[in-house]
This record gives C-alpha cells, structure tokens and sequence, in this order.
C-alpha cells in the first residue's frame, strides 16, 4: 500500500501538463509492472481479467527459470571438468558452488542484454509518445540463453541492439514483428563473429582466477555426431539431464520440459505447434534411420530431440505467438516443418550441425504463407459445401 500510495502522489507530474509529462511513458512501464492497470476496455465482447501483456511475458520468465537456473550450474559443472581433465569427473563439487560460479559467469551478459534492449525500448516509446512495449521482458532473457558462455559482452550489446532495432522497432514494435528477435540475435552474432558462435571451443570458458584450460575442447554432441563419432556420444540420461556443453539454456531437455509445462498450464503456448515440432523431428530421424546412407543417419530418431537447441527451440521459440503460425491447423504444418527441417539440417549439411536457429527463422517467414493457404483452403471448401447444398435443395425444390 505504501508504494501505490507513492505511485498515486507522484503520478500527476507524469502526467499531461505535469513537470515531467515528456516521461510519461516511461512511468507507465513501471507502474503497470508493479501492478495491474486500472484501465479497461468498458464496451464489446473483451475478457476481463488481470492478465495484461505484462503478467503474460512474466510467466514466460517464470517458465525460463529451470533451463536458466541449471544452465548456470552446468556452467560450473563444464568448467571443473576443464580443469580437472577430459572425460574426468568433477570430485567433491559442491551444487551452490557451481551454481555460484555460473551466476558470476551469466549474471554480465543478463545485465547487458537487458540494458541495451530495454534502453532502446525505453527511448522509442519516449520518442513516438507510446507505451513501451512488453516483449523484451522475455529477449532479454532468451538472448543470453541461447549464446555460448563466454560471448564478450560487447558482441552481446551489438546483437541486443540489432535485434531490437531491426527485428522490433522498424516493424512497428512487440507484436508487429515477422522474426523471433532472440534467434535473430544469435544469428547475427553467428554470421558477424563466426569464431565465437561455433566450434569445439566456445562452450566451456573460465571466469576470474580461473581462466579456461589450453587444448581443451568441449565438443558438443552435435557436433560429434556431424563427425560420425556416434560412439563418443554422452548417453540418454546425461543429455536428457543436460550434463553436456551447449548454449546456456539449450543444455537440459528435462528442465525445459518443465518450462513447456508451465507455458501450457497457463495458456501462453500452443500445445500444437510444440508438440508437432517434436513429431516433426522424430519422425525425419526415423526416416534417416531407414535409409542409413552414412553414420549420422543410424543415429536413434530420439538422440535428435535431445541434442542442441531442439527443445528449447520447440518449447519457447517456435512457439512464439508472435511468429508462428496462428490457425489451428497452420500451426500444426508449421511445427511439423520445423521439427523436419531441423533433423534434415543437421543430417545432410555437416558444417552445420545445429539447424534449430535457421529453421525457426526460416519458417517464421513463411508462418503468413502457411496461414493464408489453410484459410483459403478453408473458403475454397465452405464454399464448395454450399454449392452442393444449394444445388441438393434445389433438385429437390424441382422434384416437389
């Protein structure tokens, strides 16, 4: 009550003909993240409830946490086995030590993908006199996710802005834009700084007084698999648990499932697309399966869900309601792509590996196309239903 009562005394100098009108928008932002806004629609057929956009993207943070909290432990996990040597097992670590050492590690790359991307939000809206808009309360966080640890962070800001610029702001803002501005920034920063995004040497990195160990390679599975290395491949429990190097958020297939659920209990997901992306992928692997024509085809249809970005690509980017499809049936088409996409990629372009970003991206600009069809497809077979009926009333009008 004290800080509504705050908000209400100071709010007047925000607002027309106060002193500080020109930061209207500004104060707005954080009043209505703090608390509810006291405006609502008064007429038409509207649901009225507390849910604004803002609640909504918070409950996409909440949903990030288990992929972000294990992801900052894995970071710890990765780096003691740097340094205590290939393939040699961390020997009394301690969870909150490593888990304190993946916070230092992430915690600059958060700071800055939320300060420049906010900053930019913050001066838009201030500019065109709108409100500021909600969206990067979740890129902000899933930029950082889907990087390498380690980035430096000025590549971070450079991406931030160029997502936020030029995924965002030149389409007219949060819900006007055609692509996913967290992939978008990854694939920036892939096709700038290559050197950086891929190789054996960009997953595991060292922190303060102890930096990373010379000669050491955190091959990922994915890219073991592009090599045909099938036989070096972790086993199902540590890739499914996400005790492997990879992108911050990418890691742990258990802990993003846990986020998918919260995005389907609170209705923020569609089940169908993130369900089809999985069907997609599996199905493409059991496909490659039968045919067999090199090493990475006989890899197991299930390996490809858990390996690389797969499912965090299925569970919080594809199904961006912004981007993705938004018929019913076009998201099922749109999720089966992905998850094909995806595994064909991976399986016949060895010098990428990782097809998740580019796929997502990819169909992000045909989700429209794949709208209009099964709308059209949809007049084209109402309109013949009609045709038929008029013509059966008519026979029988005749027979009569």
């Amino acid at each position: 009550m004290g800080l509504r009562t705050f908000l209400d005394k100071i709010k007047p100098q925000f607002s027309a003909g106060g002193r500080y009108a020109k930061l209207h928008s500004t104060f707005d932002a954080f009043e209505t993240f703090l608390f509810t806004p006291d405006t609502v629609t008064r007429t038409g057929a509207h649901i009225r409830d507390a849910v604004d956009m803002k609640r909504t993207m918070i409950a996409v943070v909440v949903a990030l946490l288990p992929a972000l909290v294990f992801g900052m432990y894995n970071i710890g996990y990765q780096h003691v086995l740097m340094r205590a040597g290939v393939n040699a097992a961390p020997a009394n670590f301690d969870f909150w030590s490593l888990l304190g050492f993946g916070f230092l590690s992430m915690l600059p790359t958060i700071v800055v993908s939320y300060a420049v991307g906010l900053g930019i939000e913050f001066a838009v809206a201030q500019a065109r006199g709108h409100e500021v808009n909600e969206g990067f309360l979740v890129s902000g966080l899933l930029i950082p996710m889907v990087l390498p640890v380690g980035v430096p962070l000025w590549m971070v800001a450079i991406a931030t802005a160029f997502a936020v610029v030029f995924g965002k702001e030149v389409f007219g803002g949060t819900g006007m834009n055609i692509f996913n501005p967290a992939l978008l920034a990854r694939a920036f920063l892939f096709f700038a700084f290559p050197k950086n995004m891929s190789g054996d040497d960009v997953w595991v990195a060292g922190f303060g007084a102890y930096p990373a160990v010379d000669g050491f390679s955190g091959a990922t599975p994915l890219s073991l698999s592009a090599a045909g290395l099938l036989d070096k491949l972790p086993d199902v429990r540590d890739l499914f648990m996400g005790f492997i190097p990879g992108s911050v958020g990418e890691t742990s297939t258990l802990c993003i499932l846990v986020g998918g659920l919260i995005l389907l209990l609170t209705g923020v997901a569609s089940w169908r697309v993130m369900l089809s992306v999985f069907v997609g992928g599996y199905l493409m692997g059991l496909i490659f399966n039968a045919v067999g024509a090199n090493a990475y085809m006989t890899l197991p249809a299930h390996y490809h869900l858990l390996m690389g970005g797969f499912a965090f690509g299925a569970v919080f980017m594809a199904t961006d309601p912004v981007t993705s499809a938004q018929t019913q049936t076009g998201k099922v088409i749109y999720g089966l792509l992905i998850g094909v996409l995806i595994v064909v990629v991976r399986v016949l372009n060895p010098a990428y590996p990782e097809g998740t970003m580019l796929v997502i991206l990819l169909l992000n600009a045909f989700a429209p196309l794949i709208d209009h069809i099964v709308v059209q497809r949809n007049v084209s077979w109402r309109r013949a239903r009609a045709l038929r009926v008029a013509k059966l009333l008519a026979e029988q009008s005749q027979a009569k």
